[in-house]
Order: structure tokens, then sequence, then C-alpha cells
């Protein structure tokens, strides 16, 4: 089956869900104005992900992810969901060359905090855990002028931070945007460090107590959520 073929195929079964049961408003979600503010539900996409992946699963990753760049050049609503789910189903077979693919999909398409997320914890962050060199790549997003651009900059490196390494990178990208005035990427680099806090809780507190005067309080209510009650207070008092 060919990029054509497996577009037609998508097509055919988000017609077939379309229906009011499986859709849901997404604006809620969203401050910025969707324009297609009601979709299907995310299990629901997960679902035909699944069902059309397996006409698929046999094709060598490069062939795999080669579709997902035409289903991004293909304009269709969705398109983006079915790259990255199935990029991130042959994430075992990445090879160093696929981050210039994908900067390409987050610079030239995600449109929205969700699709960065989405790219960003999936395929970007779990290349940069295999390869973690990578990294420096990455750096530059945290001065871009795209706020999604920015919000990666920190998502991206929740993965490998979770996996106990680049723990430094992750306070240099917190340092940078610490005073962004979007709070997308406030929020953004608040969730990197309360992930990061989960493998190494003394650092990032401390890190928090030596920037919480300068730091948004959106970004810092984010960073320290899983801290215990009295440290969430200590972190939050003001000087």
């Amino acid at each position: 089956m060919n990029s054509a073929q497996i577009i037609q195929t998508l097509r055919r079964e988000i017609k077939k869900q379309s229906t009011p049961a499986n859709l849901m408003n997404y604006q809620q979600f969203h401050k910025e104005k969707l324009a297609e503010p009601k979709g299907l539900r995310t299990p629901v996409l997960r679902k035909i992900s699944t069902d059309v992946f397996k006409t698929l699963k046999t094709l060598p990753a490069k062939d795999i992810l080669d579709i997902g760049d035409a289903l991004h050049e293909s304009g269709m609503r969705y398109a983006r969901f079915f790259a990255v789910e199935w990029a991130i189903k042959v994430k075992k077979h990445y090879a160093p060359g696929e981050f210039k693919r994908f900067e390409l999909w987050l610079k030239k398409y995600v449109n929205n905090w969700g699709a960065c997320d989405h790219l960003c914890c999936g395929p970007i962050g779990n290349l940069i855990l295999q390869f973690p060199e990578l990294e420096k790549k990455r750096e530059p997003w945290t001065r871009s002028k795209k706020l999604y651009v920015r919000r990666a900059s920190a998502v991206s490196l929740i993965v490998p931070v979770s996996n106990r390494i680049l723990l430094s990178e992750v306070f240099q990208t917190a340092d940078v945007l610490l005073m962004d005035r979007e709070d997308l990427v406030q929020k953004g680099y608040g969730w990197m460090l309360k992930e990061a806090a989960n493998e190494f809780p003394d650092e990032v507190f401390d890190f928090v107590l030596k920037h919480r005067g300068r730091m948004p309080r959106t970004a810092l209510r984010y960073a320290i959520e899983k801290y215990p009650a009295d440290m969430r207070k200590r972190a939050m008092a003001k000087d």
C-alpha cells in the first residue's frame, strides 16, 4: 500500500467513525481559536491508528517515517496524530539523522500545545534518549520566535531526564526560558522540572529555591506540584 492509498484508507475510517458519540469539543483545552473545534476522541483516533498500522508493520522503519512525511504534507485532518503515533511504534529503529525530519515536523506543522507535546514526548524525546548528543541540536529552540518551538525545547527533555540523563541541560533550558512571557512556555518548562524532580528531587528543589524570586508563578506551581505540602509552601513563600 503506497502513501496515497494509506491516506485514502485513513480518510475512509475517519468518516466512518465521525458519529456524534465519538466527537468531543477540543476548544475547551485551548486558548487559541481552533479552525475545527470539534473532533474525534483520542481513543477513537488511536483505534484507527492501530488498525491501519497493522497493514504497515512489516515495512522498514524508514518507510514508516517517510509515510509520516507524506501524511504531514497531505493536509488531512489528524495527519500529524497518525504520523507521530506510527513514528513512536518504530522508535527502537531510529537513526540520528531522523532529528532533521522531526525538527521539520515541529517547525512546519505544530500549531498547538497538544501536537507539540505528542511529538516531543514521543519521537523527539525518544530520539534524544537514544542519542543524547543530539541535545545540542535542540538547544537553539530555546531562543526561537515560535512559542511552540520554545515549549518543545523543554518538553523534549522530559523523556531523557525521566531516564536519569541530561539534568544539567534541563536546568540550562529552564534558565533560558525562565522569564518567557508565554504561559504555554512557562507551563512547558515547569512540567519539565516537575518530571525531573521524580528522579532528582533535591537538585530540582534547590534550583526552584534559587530562582523562585524571578520564576513566574505558573511555572513555579507546575515545578513543585509533586513535593510535600511543607516544601511547596516554602517554595511559594515570598521573600
